[in-house]
C-alpha cells in the first residue's frame, strides 16, 4: 500500500503537531509513504530526520494551478492520498486509482469534502455531525489521535516564575476559542497561583490589558511559543482548558501523558476524553468562578490531583498510545484497498 500524505497547515498547530507524530510512526510501521506539504524548513528537517520522504508545493490561492497539477502528479503513484484540513483537501482530485480520504479534526464547512471517498474524524462527535452533514455512514470513520508519554524533567522554576506558590498552565493559540480570557479571571480566586500561557495569537493585547485589569499582572507570565510542552507540564501543578470551542482537546492527552491534573471546561473534545472526578475535573463553560474553586479543591490535597493524573495516564495508554491508533489507522488503509 502507498500513501500519500498532503498538509498545508501553518508554522504551529496541534494538527500540524500531530501530522508529524502519525507520519513518523508511520516510517516505524513499514508504511510506504511520502508527504507534500507547504515548504518549512524547520518541518522539512524534522520530517526528514525521521525517515519522512518529503516533497513541497505551494498551497496558495485558488488560481495556484502548479498545486493541483504537482499534487496530481504525485498521487499517481499511491494507493490513497490523506489529506488534512481545508486547503490540501480543495487542491486534491479522487482518481480511478487513487483513494481520496480527508482528516478532520474540526466541524469544518463540507463543501471542501464533497469529493472524498473516505472521511476520518479524531472525534466521536465530528462523525456525527459529518453523518448529519449528509455524508454515508460507512464512508465515515473514527481514528483518535495519540501522544506518546515522554519523561521529561521539570524546569528550573526560576526560569517560569520568582514566586512561591501552585504553577498552572494553559496551552494554545491566544484566540477568543481558547477562552484564556476565562482563565484569567479564575486565576483572580485563586490566591497565590501563577499562570503560565504557553502560545501566540492574536488576542494577546487583550489578555494583557486583562492581566492589568484584574490586578494580576505579578501572577501571569506570557512564554510565547514553545516546543517544550512536555517539560512544561511536567514542571506544573495542573492544567487548565478553558476553551470556548476544542473538538478534540489533543492537550489534555498531552497533559495526561505527562501525569499532570487537567482541569478542563466541558467543551465537545475534553468532555468527551474526560470523566469527572476521575480522570480529570470537568466544569461548565464560560464559568470563572466554578473553574477557580475545581482548581482549588484540586490542589487542596495532594493525593487528589496524583490520583487525578494517574487515572489520565492510564485511559491514555488503553486508548490514545501510538501502538493502538497506529494499528486502527492501518487497519482502515486497508479497508479503503480491498474496497477499491
Amino acid at each position: 500500500m502507498r500513501l500519500l500524505q498532503a498538509m498545508a497547515g501553518a508554522k504551529h498547530g496541534g494538527a500540524e503537531a500531530f501530522f508529524e507524530r502519525l507520519a513518523a510512526a508511520f516510517v516505524v510501521a513499514g508504511v510506504d509513504q511520502r508527504v507534500v506539504i507547504r515548504p518549512e524548513p524547520a518541518r522539512e528537517a524534522r520530517l526528514r530526520a525521521v525517515g519522512v520522504t518529503v516533497e513541497t508545493l505551494p498551497f496558495g490561492g485558488f488560481l495556484d494551478l502548479s498545486t493541483r497539477r504537482g499534487l496530481a502528479r504525485l498521487a499517481q503513484d499511491a494507493d490513497i492520498l490523506l489529506t488534512w484540513m481545508n486547503r490540501a483537501t480543495q487542491f486534491a482530485r479522487p482518481t480511478p486509482r487513487t483513494r481520496l480520504v480527508a482528516r478532520l479534526g474540526g466541524y469544518y464547512d463540507p463543501k471542501y469534502y464533497r469529493r472524498c471517498d473516505y472521511l476520518v474524524a479524531n472525534t466521536e462527535d465530528i462523525c456525527r455531525w459529518l453523518r448529519d452533514q449528509g455524508f454515508p455512514a460507512d464512508r465515515v470513520t473514527y481514528l483518535p489521535n495519540f501522544v506518546e508519554p515522554q519523561s521529561a524533567e521539570p524546569l528550573p522554576r526560576a526560569s517560569l516564575t520568582n514566586r512561591d506558590g501552585p504553577l498552572l498552565l494553559v496551552l494554545g493559540r491566544l484566540h477568543a476559542n481558547k477562552a484564556f480570557d476565562v482563565a484569567l479571571a479564575a486565576l483572580a480566586d485563586i490566591p497565590g497561583a501563577t499562570l503560565l500561557i504557553a502560545g501566540e495569537g492574536p488576542d494577546k493585547p487583550k489578555l494583557v490589558a486583562q492581566t492589568k485589569q484584574l490586578g494580576i499582572t505579578d501572577r501571569v507570565r506570557f512564554l510565547g511559543w514553545r516546543d517544550d510542552s512536555a517539560a512544561l507540564l511536567a514542571s506544573v501543578d495542573a492544567l487548565l482548558v478553558p476553551s470556548r470551542h476544542e473538538p478534540l482537546g489533543n492537550v489534555v492527552l498531552e497533559g495526561w501523558a505527562q501525569r499532570c491534573p487537567v482541569i478542563a471546561v466541558a467543551s465537545a473534545g475534553p468532555a468527551s476524553l474526560l470523566i469527572d472526578g476521575v480522570t480529570g475535573r470537568l466544569v461548565p463553560l464560560e464559568d470563572a468562578p466554578a473553574l477557580a474553586r475545581a482548581v482549588r479543591e484540586t490542589l487542596a490535597r495532594a493525593d487528589r490531583g496524583q490520583g487525578l493524573a494517574e487515572a489520565g495516564f492510564a485511559a491514555l495508554q488503553q486508548n490514545f498510545s501510538k501502538p493502538a491508533v497506529v494499528a486502527r489507522y492501518l487497519a482502515f488503509f486497508e479497508q479503503v484497498r480491498s474496497a477499491a
